[in-house]
């Protein structure tokens, strides 16, 4: 179960400061931007420094073979935005052959001492606080590969997949009885099956050895913010829609609650609601169905009644216990580091304004026109002191089609508005990889719904965003010119400064909020206002022209 040392940029408010770093590229990405000559744009932003290497954490398992993976993190003097936002890196993660050749073409290109070992993910944008460089490290328990954007295969670890060859039901379980091992089940969360461990003990173990063995990085301040992995993709959330399994873009998907250790416990909850009759679904479809071809999700369908409120309630609210145990044991891991924690939050925008909200609900979201499903996951990040990251900020309705009755812009103003709601931090990213100024101009409405505000802070804004991808598209002249602009946008054009307040100690997560506190926040709330358009447009239809005829014009004179 490996982590992911990924590039940060951070915000606070337009009172404070803070800034756009250098990152660390992959020595293919250095060369093109040396050859071709596009970085000046951002030479203020964007160098490549000296590092060092940091310990591999420990293996999980008692007794497993430890996989090698190392960290390098990057020091030296870095220049600094003054944002009114703060904003994270691109992550993207990619796989290298460790040759010499390659070993020597990143001395040269990086002057670093020695060459990167194991896997990782490589950032864009690096942030920079007091004059240093900052990461994000990203507590992955999730099997890379199999969702949207994934180009490579990382499984996870092989003592973990030699238990589930013995015992499958600790990975996810469809109806049909096929299991997903991209991430253990949350049925197993507190059963003594990994020699003798449980799995929330080795998440927090994990956890623990991550801190000892980078703790010159947490008491310098590289480190300032741990994304901990709750499920697939490492998203809070049942994988509903997997790709290696069929699922096809705007199906349903498929409730994953099948495994021995799941049925158990619904029929224990049956049996104490005094309904031990009851079983899980049998008419909830496959994974490329509608909803109306369903009996559960069609019109007054199963959803509706007694026993699929009861179902649904169970599911979802298992998901937030898992969420809130393992928050609550990265809290305790971090305790009085001068990091902030965040829990990721998928945005599953299809089937959005169907009356059943149909993907929403077998990937846990019990989300209804008359029940918010997301404003309990911010009630219970807010008591770790955690932040709520979301993602699909880039879309629009207009993009999506008519079928999949979609409507991302809907449902980032829910979700946006049930954090801030619930006063915790909301940060976000784009779902797909976009390079055009209609994603860029979407991406900063959201980040500032009300605008930059002339004379005051903006009245919401987001406090993070990762930019999905770094790539050799994002290099084409054109679309790295409209990047450059995005992040000035970002920014709000502000002037360079190397002030930055530090952030104060983590806590101590807040008592348990009970169930009943908990499901409170599913009254539906009226969401905050947005502009129509972002006051800091990156351009549009004549933009784009103007960049076409100035393309054209040096293809021809090339």
């Amino acid at each position: 179960m490996a982590s992911t040392v990924s590039a940060t940029l951070k915000p606070v408010g337009s009172q404070k400061k803070m800034a756009l770093n250098r990152p660390e590229l992959p020595s293919d990405m250095h060369n093109k931007l040396q050859q071709k000559n596009r970085h000046d744009g951002l030479n203020a932003n964007l160098r490549l420094g000296s590092h060092r290497r940091a310990k591999a954490p420990q293996a999980v398992a008692a007794d497993a073979p430890s996989e090698r993976t190392s960290a390098e993190f990057p020091d030296g003097p870095l220049a600094k935005l003054r944002p009114t936002l703060r904003y994270a890196s691109a992550r993207s993660r990619y796989k290298r052959k460790r040759t010499p050749k390659r070993r020597q073409a990143r001395k040269a290109a990086q002057g670093v001492k020695g060459s990167r070992s194991g896997r990782s993910d490589g950032g864009c944008l690096v942030g920079d606080y007091r004059g240093q460089r900052t990461k994000a490290a990203i507590m992955s328990f999730h099997q890379c590969g199999g969702n949207v954007g994934d180009a490579v295969y990382i499984p996870i670890p092989d003592w973990i997949l030699a238990v589930g060859e013995k015992d499958p039901d600790i990975f996810y379980t469809n109806r049909s009885g096929t299991r997903n091992k991209e991430y253990l089940s949350l049925g197993v969360d507190n059963l003594p099956l990994f020699q003798g461990r449980t799995a929330v003990e080795m998440y927090r173990d994990y956890m623990k050895s991550f801190r000892e063995s980078m703790s010159d990085f947490f008491e310098s301040g590289t480190i300032i913010d741990i994304e901990v992995g709750l499920g697939p993709a490492g998203e809070l959330r049942y994988p509903s829609y997997p790709e290696t399994q069929g699922w096809k873009f705007p199906g349903i998907g498929e409730f994953q609650c099948y495994d021995k250790y799941l049925k158990q416990d619904f029929q224990a909850a049956a049996a104490k609601a005094g309904h031990a009759e009851w079983e899980l679904p049998d008419d909830a479809g496959t994974y490329n169905d509608t909803p109306e071809k369903t009996g559960f999700f069609a019109t007054n369908g199963t959803y509706l009644t007694e026993k699929g409120k009861f179902f649904l309630e169970w599911y979802s609210n298992k998901l937030i216990e898992h969420g809130d145990q393992i928050l609550d044991e990265a809290n305790q891991v971090f305790q009085g580091c001068k990091v902030r924690l965040a829990a990721k939050v998928s945005g599953i925008h299809w089937w959005y304004t169907d009356d059943s909200h149909a993907c929403e609900l077998t990937s846990g979201y019990y989300n209804l026109k008359d029940r918010d499903g997301y404003r309990p996951l911010a009630r219970m990040i807010s008591r770790h002191y955690g932040t709520l990251n979301f993602t699909c900020l880039e879309m629009r309705n207009s993009e999506q089609s008519a079928d999949a009755k979609s409507a991302p812009e809907q449902l980032v103003q829910q979700v946006l508005s049930g954090g801030w709601t619930e006063n915790i931090d909301v940060a976000g990213e784009n779902a797909l990889s976009r390079y055009d100024r209609a994603g860029y101009n979407q991406i900063l409405l959201n980040v500032r719904p009300n605008g930059v505000g002339k004379n005051r802070p903006p009245k919401q804004k987001m406090a993070g965003v990762t930019y999905l991808r770094l790539s050799d598209e994002l290099l084409e002249p054109k679309n790295f010119r409209i990047f450059k602009l995005f992040v000035k946008k970002m920014h709000a054009h502000q002037d360079y400064c190397r002030d930055m307040t530090d952030f104060a100690p983590l806590s101590r997560s807040k008592p348990k909020i009970p169930v009943h506190e908990l499901l409170e926040a599913t009254k539906p709330i009226k969401p905050f206002p947005w502009d129509r358009e972002t006051d800091m447009s990156v351009g549009g239809a004549l933009a784009d022209y103007l960049d076409n005829l100035f393309n054209n014009f040096f293809s021809i004179l090339n």
